[in-house]
């Protein structure tokens, strides 16, 4: 147990931070097109890759609550990963609530307190903590964290039901668009529509990552490159004690270079074979789910009724944001065609999870089965042309094809700048650049 005055100095340093928040300005930033639903009793959780936006979602969050009339002196805002606070590990977290109150006494009883949690994951026992001040305090809760430190699985376990999660991601285009102030309202005039078509150059050469937006080339790749060292070491390295982490570095670098492409476990833990490596199976495995934890790397399995077939065929690859891609991996085989269906995977994957490839009976191959916000099935291919007469046919057959076996009337082929509407025996065939179908983003 640490001595009184410790405990009375962090109380003191608590007040003061909790102060400093009330009378700073909030960094709202540009508005995300996620709006976490609010819901009685429960913490609302924000979880995503590091540098996604998480903190400023959260100010987002607070500016809305005072602009429907809370009071700031309402608002307890704490940064966990202020080196300050560092002997909270020790103290615990029931100190945050002693020093709030001790500056605003009448409110443990009369008024809700509207709690914004930043960097949570970093104090031991959060969830009880959390779970004991939504049950016995009068409050509004609202947490980020890094992603691999506060996983959907652990909290749905850890917190009996008191929490919902929700994904936040890099900049969508549409945000992306927003961020840069381009108007991307659809119908477009032919100037707006050429702003649209350079903006989304601009976004294909920086991504998501709403700090890297306008930075030139070499800052952007070393701001890429420490968001990789990051991800790795700190979310993944550090958290699972890893015995081999030269191997998970060099295993993320190579599934980098393979983006878009199939891969098996077997062929991974062949490939760290190659390199050296003695890595069983089984911690191929291990890492291969810990980089989808981290939400850095996504695994799309084939579309099929039985599980067991589905999760025995090879997955496919991608990663949380193209641009990262390219910054870090050394771009010999990585090619633009991966790159544009990595974009439209991220945008399908902002609406859901349940993302899978299709094979056809002849074995054609489509890139991207799901179900949109309707619950309707869709058929996506992405291609970057269309010009070359032989990849035409191959796409437009193989999207054909699986429409009719899957009883399916709609369905998307994604490029760069082709755009034409075909009428098959099978439905409609809908071709659209990609800038379009990013803007439409409900397929």
């Amino acid at each position: 147990m640490l001595p009184l005055n410790i405990v009375f100095a962090m109380i003191e340093l608590l007040k003061e931070m909790i102060l400093d928040a009330q009378a700073g300005s909030l960094y709202v930033g540009t508005p995300r097109h996620l709006k976490p639903a609010y819901v009685k009793n429960k913490a609302t959780i924000i979880i995503g890759v590091r540098r996604s936006g998480k903190s400023t979602l959260l100010s987002q969050i607070a500016d809305k609550w005072l602009s429907e009339g809370v009071l700031r002196e309402n608002i307890l805002y704490i940064n966990f990963f202020d080196d300050r606070l560092s002997k909270l590990q020790t103290l615990g977290l029931d100190i945050v609530m002693q020093s709030y109150y001790s500056l605003y006494p009448h409110k443990k009883t009369q008024e809700t307190t509207y709690c914004f949690f930043d960097e949570l994951q970093i104090i031991p026992d959060w969830e009880a903590f959390i779970d004991r001040i939504l049950r016995t305090e009068n409050v509004v809760v609202y947490i980020s964290g890094s992603s691999a430190q506060m996983l959907s699985k652990e909290i749905a376990t850890q917190m009996r039901g008191r929490a919902l999660s929700w994904e936040l991601f890099p900049f969508s285009f549409k945000e992306y668009a927003d961020h840069m102030k381009i108007e991307r309202n659809l119908p477009l005039n032919t100037q707006q529509r050429l702003f649209i078509e350079n903006a989304f150059q601009n976004y294909w050469d920086c991504g998501g990552f709403p700090e890297i937006a306008g930075l030139e080339k070499s800052l952007r790749i070393k701001v890429h490159q420490e968001y990789f060292e990051s991800i790795l070491f700190r979310d993944l390295i550090e958290r699972y004690d890893i015995s081999h982490p030269r191997a998970l570095v060099d295993l993320a670098k190579h599934m980098l270079e393979n983006i878009a492409s199939m891969y098996t476990v077997n062929s991974m833990t062949g490939f760290l074979k190659s390199l050296g490596y003695s890595v069983p199976k089984s911690s191929v495995s291990e890492y291969l789910n810990w980089f989808e934890d981290a939400y850095f790397l996504f695994t799309v399995r084939l579309y099929d009724a039985s599980f067991r077939r589905s999760n025995a065929n090879p997955k496919k690859i991608y990663c949380v944001d193209h641009a990262l891609i390219r910054s870090v991996s050394s771009g010999i085989l990585t090619n633009s065609g991966h790159i544009l269906e990595n974009i439209i995977f991220m945008a399908i994957r902002r609406l859901t999870s349940d993302i899978f490839y299709y094979k056809t009976k002849s074995n054609m191959e489509v890139d991207f089965v799901f179900k949109n916000t309707e619950g309707k099935l869709i058929l996506m291919q992405v291609c970057e042309s269309l010009i070359n007469p032989k990849t035409r046919q191959r796409e437009i057959n193989a999207l054909e094809a699986a429409m009719a076996e899957l009883k399916v009337t709609y369905g998307f082929i994604i490029t760069r700048n082709d755009s034409e509407s075909l009428v098959i025996e099978s439905g409609t065939i809908e071709i659209l650049p990609v800038w379009k179908a990013l803007l439409l983003n409900n397929f």
